[in-house]
């Protein structure tokens, strides 16, 4: 263990160690520095980290006594103010003196005394009016100083003395506070508590009797201090910030309360207080506590005092803040306090279940590289024990936690090793559970990981008294190399879980840096082993885990340094852990405490104390919980371990019941729960203090009504009835000029009213009241104002008088009253009601008409807003004097509030109102009332009262009983409630009230039928609830039915069903069906009609069910045809067929025309399907399926028309749309068409093509159609009228695809530019020259035979014509002719025919719009030869026209064509045809001929369109 350096030495142990750190030699200080070294003990070093963990006892504080360094300064300070303060205080004690000596000098109290003893003999039958005997006098005050005028005033009768500022009466209500008036014993005063400079004015004081008027006069002047905005009267300028804090009279206001907080969250203590004199630089002080510690400021607790207010902040609130909370002021007389407990709860846990967080976490024994961190554990009330903690470390500056152990330590302290020297942590602690684990703890205060005896090392040297030479230990060692061994091994930590070695390090040691080897060895044996350490450690503390239990152990250590290790310490003594029940009494939990006892405290807190354990092991604290009775579930009453065995719990609700338990804790854990106390009701104590044993004062003593020889007063009940009852009341009064009070009643009066007898007219009184209860007679009133005994003449009514309040919301209230006594000449006719905002003079009234009744609920109030009352009564002369102002209310409802609730019992069917209080005590008592009238010991009515229900039953209700109804509870903060009875509600409740007294099986369902399988028909009812011991029968047609053959009667309680079922149902089975039900005294009835048409559907289904239990004996179909639509929209007729086998044979019909699909159906599947592929109007008709084998024939039909067909469709529509494509732009010789691509398109499907959200119908301009690949609409010959936004719709009936297409702009201009280029290119087509027919491919003819060429040529205008051999042109001679007739036949004839003549002929038809080519292979043979075997070159491909210029391209004379293919002859050609190199792409073919354009054959070729020639098949077989 590191040696301990007193507090008050420490820090000059650390500076010399800092300095030498930095210079390495001597060091000359001012300071003496003494060094001081000691031991301690395992017990020593668990028994001050224990202490430093401890709280001090739930109670207030008591006054500090001033230290000497407080009494020095003090003394420092009062010696030592500044001038200001003496001038302040020179003219504070001249006023007062001045005012003493008037005092004194008129001797007020004897003098008065006497001569108002004087007045009264002298006066009785002389009558005077007032005389001021001393006036007021002016007065010079300080800003924010008080200021008391006064004056003595005589005559008779005794004169009333007001108040008046510039001329204006004095309002103290107008401010609260800051004015008060005040008359006694004969001398009236004016009282202002804190001046300002608007304060400066004349008051007057006005004495008033009926004999005369008096006025006394006096200037007041209120000056402010110079430099703060207005220039000094008193010609110097104080010195305020040298104003001792002890000279300011600090009063405390409004304090805090018990506060409640959660994890996480800020609160905020709030003490206003009266300062005086209040100097805003000079702030009195304030100092907090928590628990008796002196608090801080810091981030965690932020302090101000100003403007009237000390405020503790608290931003960041943990369970470590919980405590009693002290604000302890200085001031002139001593110091003002006051204390509050503040509870923080736990925050929600991050996993359900998990516990709260720990808390207290703190670093104690603290060495360059080992820390023991200790905490205290967090209550566990409902979640699961607590199994484990883990330990963190960060290091300060950082924001990386670190765990430190790898699993849970069981106690509240574990040993942190392996610290960087000279480095500043912070520790935190996380709970573990079975749940998971909790939020962590708050961090604890920064530590800086040092070596605790580097001070120990250091001498100090005096030199002549004034400086101090700081050696240290090395220097004087001399020379040292291995340093020596340590000394004192031993454990100061023994847990479970791991032992904590210290020792004492050696000396010498060398200056050299030193570090420690560690061994073990289990006791006895003698066989070392060294512990291996993560980080070398170099102080003189490690903790040890991984150790055996149950085995003991024995350690030694060794220095080490460069040069070497030192020799082996001697052993320490043998070291066992301990377990948690380990036989130690400091090992383990504490025992449980003792016996519990609950007394009660006040209206929401409980006084709980309790018995120490027998074995308290260390104890950190308890933990109390509560639970309220007849509940299972505890909740935690404090968060942090709680010192003392004693605890006042706060928070608990009014009025209800509970039971506390106590829990001990130390390091190890909680002990066990105590046992629980009694049940105890949360109410005040009868007597908490002496203040509240008794009434407090009655206030509100107002005059009602006057004769000239009695006055009548009232009074409102004391605040406090000190716990019981007030059942007394007691009057004295006194003449308004005498001091003497007189007894009125020597027996207390109950009421709140009392008439005083034999009183002198025209002479004034003044009253007070005492209160009186069980524990005796409290203080009296304040005295109330001078009451004149004059008989009341007046016609108005007097004044009301009782106001109070019922049913408080945060919107509304109701406001009651008592009729005047004084009714004035007439009986009084209404109320007018007036309301004000509290502190405010402008009433307003709340009736627009006088009310006849004496009760007003006031709505649209201001939440949280306070308000005063006044009622005026009027009688036919008018309107009477004003009420007295009723309390000041807030309009906030009570926390917990419940409303009165209306309901009938369900036993006996009593109707009755309910009200459950908020809140009540032992006193309190429920008073209901109708319409504010109490309804007493009403016949029709009756209370009755259960804990803190009240309930009134009516005896025989009816409309006489209709009204408003309220519960008032007595002795509360206004716990009360109103309901208003309805005839509507009434007949409701009577209604049901019949139904529980006459009581009936409650029906769910009434007699109902259905029709099962097989054709049995099944009658059933459903009670709501049957009892085991029901009874019950069935009459058809007035005829008992029993259990038998062909009925089965049952019934089942769980489901409360009773049937019947009818196996075979026929028509003698038409009639009426009843039930009756007894159920102990309870009885039901329910009756079935089943007859004409609902009998016939009855029985129809029943046959129909009988037909079909036969049908499902052999194969059917287990579900009929119905259709679905693939992917690909494709139809499919589907069934499901069962109770098939290999045989059964399975058929599709159409229109009884037997449909074979491709693939046959596979009944064993279960499942069949008819595809219908490109569904359309033609599959129209009716599918059927027939099933059969050797068991019989089942047949399903679907007709596929009308709404089926509709329905197919729409689901066509419907996978069809959602996969339509953008519409696409086409254009075509004859315009421009939108295409819009899907899965398959139909012209059934509903489909609606739009022009500008036009729609548009097919016509010549515009055509509509489509493929089954997808949807068209065409613009022939466009426009651009035809410009503009198109859309296509497709709709399956529920859902409408649309797609849609912009042609306009650019889009247009292009598909228009392309719609003519493509016209241009067909009207080129249809008009070129081209064959139309007669040419053959190939022609062989023999020799002398002619030969004639002839075809049929078209073209728009006439074509060219030219005849080719073997490419040269060929000319008319006599032996070849060239023929062209009528710009339509071509002819080639060749006379007598020569093998010269054989080769390729071709015909060239062409005009400005293009042209053909045509070849012919003529083969010739001569006479006797075999006619050589045609072959025909096969066809080229069609090539497209492609679109001609503007300007046509001239044909040429004279084309060489070369063919693709050519066929032989049977006369070889003197010039062999070349390939051609290029193929020739094919023409399209129009779908039909224009009537002025044939089509042409396959094979012919336009010489224009391409170099390479193509070939025509001749129609006409070849010429012999």
């Amino acid at each position: 263990m590191a040696s301990m350096i007193p507090c008050h030495k420490k820090k000059h142990v650390t500076q010399v160690k800092t300095d030498f750190a930095y210079h390495h030699k001597h060091v000359v200080k001012q300071q003496h520095t003494e060094r001081k070294s000691s031991s301690h003990s395992l017990s020593q070093v668990h028994g001050h980290a224990t202490e430093a963990m401890a709280e001090p006892a739930y109670t207030i504080p008591l006054f500090r006594q001033r230290t000497a360094e407080e009494t020095e300064e003090y003394q420092r300070v009062s010696n030592n103010v500044g001038k200001g303060l003496v001038v302040i205080q020179e003219e504070l004690h001249r006023m007062r003196m001045a005012t003493k000596a008037q005092v004194e000098s008129l001797a007020i109290k004897k003098e008065v005394r006497d001569m108002m003893t004087k007045r009264v003999e002298l006066l009785d039958d002389h009558h005077k009016m007032p005389d001021f005997l001393l006036a007021l006098r002016p007065h010079t005050v300080w800003e924010k100083t008080p200021i008391k005028l006064f004056c003595t005033v005589e005559g008779h009768p005794r004169p009333i003395v007001k108040w008046y500022k510039g001329g204006v009466p004095v309002d103290p209500l107008s401010a609260p506070g800051k004015y008060k008036i005040e008359s006694k014993y004969g001398v009236h005063s004016l009282i202002i508590s804190r001046c300002v400079v608007s304060d400066t004015a004349e008051y007057s004081a006005v004495a008033t009797n009926q004999h005369g008027t008096a006025t006394s006069k006096a200037k007041v002047v209120v000056k402010r201090p110079g430099g703060t905005g207005e220039s000094s009267h008193l010609g110097l300028v104080p010195h305020l910030t040298e104003i001792h804090h002890s000279k300011l009279e600090v009063t405390l206001l409004d304090q805090f309360p018990v506060s409640f907080g959660v994890e996480g969250t800020s609160i905020k203590l709030v003490c206003t207080m009266v300062v005086v004199p209040d100097l805003p630089n000079v702030p009195p002080l304030a100092q907090w506590y928590r628990d008796d510690h002196l608090l801080k400021p810091s981030k965690l607790a932020e302090m101000s005092v100003g403007g009237g207010a000390a405020v503790l902040s608290l931003p960041h609130l943990a369970k470590d803040d919980e405590g009693l909370y002290t604000l302890r002021i200085f001031t002139k007389d001593g110091t003002a306090e006051h204390s509050a407990y503040l509870f923080v709860s736990d925050a929600a846990p991050s996993v359900a279940g998990a516990p709260g967080a720990p808390m207290s976490v703190k670093a104690y024994d603290i060495n360059s590289d080992y820390v023991l961190v200790a905490w205290k554990p967090p209550n566990t009330v409902n979640e699961a024990p607590i199994t484990g903690y883990f330990v963190d470390r960060c290091e300060s500056g950082h924001d990386t936690w670190v765990q430190c152990n790898d699993a849970p330590v069981k106690v509240c302290k574990y040993p942190v090793h392996g610290l960087s020297l000279g480095h500043s942590y912070h520790f935190r602690v996380r709970a573990v559970n079975s749940a998971g684990i909790s939020r962590a703890s708050r961090k604890s205060d920064k530590v800086t990981a040092l070596d605790a005896v580097e001070n120990e090392r250091l001498q100090v040297v005096k030199i002549e008294g004034r400086h101090d030479i700081v050696i240290k230990e090395d220097e004087l060692e001399g020379y040292v190399t291995v340093p020596g061994e340590p000394t004192d091994v031993h454990a100061s930590e023994i847990f479970k879980s791991y032992v904590v070695l210290s020792w004492t390090p050696p000396r010498p040691r060398g200056r050299a840096p030193m570090w420690f080897a560690i061994e073990k060895c289990i006791a006895g044996t003698g066989a070392w082993q060294q512990i291996i350490a993560a980080v070398k450690p170099h102080s003189p503390r490690y903790p040890v885990f991984d150790l055996q239990d149950g085995q003991k152990y024995q350690f030694r250590v060794y220095s080490v340094n460069m040069y070497g290790s030192s020799e082996a310490s001697a052993p320490s003594e043998p070291i066992q852990k301990l377990d948690r029940d380990g036989t130690e009494l400091w090992v383990g939990v504490p025992s449980a405490p003792g016996q519990v006892v609950a007394t009660r405290n006040t209206k929401s807190s409980v006084f709980v104390q309790w018995e120490t354990p027998a074995h308290q092991k260390n104890l950190l604290g308890y933990y109390i919980d509560g639970r309220v009775a007849g509940s299972k579930d505890w909740f935690p009453c404090n968060h942090k371990p709680f010192r003392h065995n004693r605890f006042v719990v706060h928070g608990l609700i009014p009025g209800e019941t509970y039971t506390f338990r106590v829990q001990a804790v130390n390091a190890f854990g909680l002990s066990e729960e105590s046992q629980e106390s009694s049940p105890l009701s949360v109410e005040p104590a009868l007597g908490k203090g002496v203040e509240y044993a008794t009434p407090s004062s009655p206030y509100g003593i107002t005059m009602l009504n006057s004769d000239g020889s009695s006055i009548t007063v009232a009074w409102r009940t004391p605040k406090h009835c000190g716990g019981s009852k007030v059942n007394a009341y007691y009057i004295d009064k006194r003449d308004a000029d005498t001091l003497v009070w007189k007894e009125v009643n020597m027996s207390g009066v109950t009421d709140r009213v009392c008439t005083v007898d034999h009183l002198t007219d025209g002479t004034f009184y003044e009253f007070r009241i005492q209160a009186g209860n069980m524990a005796g007679v409290g203080l009296p009133s304040a005295p109330s104002a001078p009451m004149k005994c004059h008989a009341w003449t007046m016609h108005e009514p007097g004044p009301a008088y009782d106001l109070h309040f019922s049913e408080v919301r945060s919107h509304s209230l109701v406001l009651l009253w008592k009729a005047p006594l004084y009714t004035g000449a007439s009986a009084v006719t209404g109320y007018l009601v007036d309301m004000a905002k509290k502190g405010s003079s402008e009433f307003v009234t709340l009736t627009h008409e006088a009310v006849s009744h004496r009760y007003l609920q006031v709505h649209d109030l201001h939440e949280g807003e306070n308000y005063v009352f006044r009622v005026r009564a009027a009688n036919a002369s008018g309107v009477g004097k004003p009420s007295q102002l009723s309390d000041p209310v807030c309009a906030k409802a009570l926390p917990g509030t419940k409303e009165i609730v209306a309901g009938v019992d369900e036993e006996t069917g009593d109707i009755f109102l309910s009200f459950e209080a908020c809140e009540i005590c032992e006193t309190s008592k429920f008073v209901w009332s109708k319409n504010y009238k109490p309804v007493g010991d009403c016949p029709r009515v009756t209370a009755s009262t259960k804990g803190r229900t009240s309930r009134l039953t009516f005896t025989n209700p009816d409309k006489d009983d209709l009204g408003k109804y309220s519960a008032v509870v007595t002795d509360t903060d206004g716990v009360s409630s109103s309901h208003t009875l309805t005839e509507d509600a009434l007949n409701t409740m009577l209604e049901l009230s019949y139904n529980i007294r006459n009581p009936v099986v409650p029906l769910k369902h009434g007699l109902n039928y259905e029709v099962l399988e097989k054709g049995h028909v099944r009658f059933w009812v459903q009670a709501i609830k049957l009892s085991p011991s029901v009874s019950y029968r069935f009459i058809v047609n007035n005829k008992e039915v029993t259990s038998g053959e062909g009925h089965k009667i049952s019934h089942d309680v769980a489901t409360g069903i009773i049937q019947m079922t009818v196996d075979l149902f026929t028509r003698d089975n038409e009639g009426t069906y009843t039930v009756q039900i007894h159920d102990g005294k309870a009885k039901a009835q329910s009756s079935l009609v089943l007859v004409g048409d609902v009998f016939k559907a009855a029985l129809k289904e029943a046959e129909f069910q009988r037909k079909e239990h036969i049908r499902k004996q052999g194969p059917h179909f287990s579900e009929y045809l119905s259709f679905t639509v693939a992917e690909d929209c494709t139809v499919m007729l589907v069934c499901k067929v069962a109770n098939v086998k290999k045989e059964t044979s399975f058929h599709w019909y159409k229109e009884d025309e037997e449909v074979v699909p491709e693939t046959p159906p596979n009944v064993m599947s279960g499942a069949v399907a008819l595809p219908l592929p490109l569904f359309s109007r033609k599959d129209h008709g009716v599918f059927k399926a027939v099933l059969s084998d050797d068991r019989g024939k089942d047949t399903s039909v679907y007709d596929i028309s009308g709404q089926a067909f509709d329905d197919i469709i729409n689901a066509i529509a419907h996978i069809a749309g959602a996969s339509a494509s953008d519409l696409v732009l086409q254009c075509t010789p004859e315009g421009i068409r939108l295409q819009c691509y899907m899965n398959y398109y139909t012209e059934e499907m509903r489909t609606a093509w739009k022009h500008k959200d036009s729609k548009i119908a097919s016509s010549e301009k515009m055509r509509i159609g489509g493929t089954a690949e997808m949807a068209w609409m065409q613009i022939c010959d466009p426009s651009d009228k035809e410009k503009g936004h198109y859309s296509i719709e497709i709709s399956d009936g529920v859902s409408t695809y649309t797609k849609t297409f912009d042609l306009s702009g650019q889009a247009y201009t292009d598909a228009y530019e392309e719609y003519l280029r493509l016209k241009a290119a067909a009207f080129a087509e249809k008009n070129r020259g081209r064959v139309v027919g007669g040419l053959p491919d190939v022609v062989t003819i023999m020799e002398e035979k002619s030969l004639s060429l002839t075809c049929t040529v078209w073209g728009e205008p006439t074509p060219e014509v030219t005849w080719l051999k073997n490419e040269q042109e060929v000319t008319s001679n006599d032996h070849t002719k060239v023929v062209f007739e009528g710009g339509k036949f071509a002819s080639l004839v060749i006379n007598k025919v020569t093998p010269d003549d054989s080769g390729k002929y071709s015909i060239n038809v062409r005009n400005k719009y293009g042209g053909e080519f045509v070849e012919i292979t003529v083969s010739v043979y001569k006479h006797g030869e075999q006619i050589p075997e045609a072959k025909h070159a096969r066809p080229a491909p069609a090539a497209t026209t492609p679109v001609p210029a503007k300007t046509p391209t001239p044909t040429p004379k004279s084309p060489t064509p070369t063919p693709r293919h050519s066929v032989k002859s049977p006369t070889p050609a003197s010039t062999p045809v070349p390939k051609s190199p290029t193929p020739t792409p094919k023409s399209p073919t129009p779908r039909s001929p224009a009537p002025k354009s044939p089509t042409p054959s396959r094979g012919v070729k336009s010489p224009t369109m391409s170099p390479t020639p193509r070939f025509m098949k001749s129609p006409t077989p070849p010429r012999k």
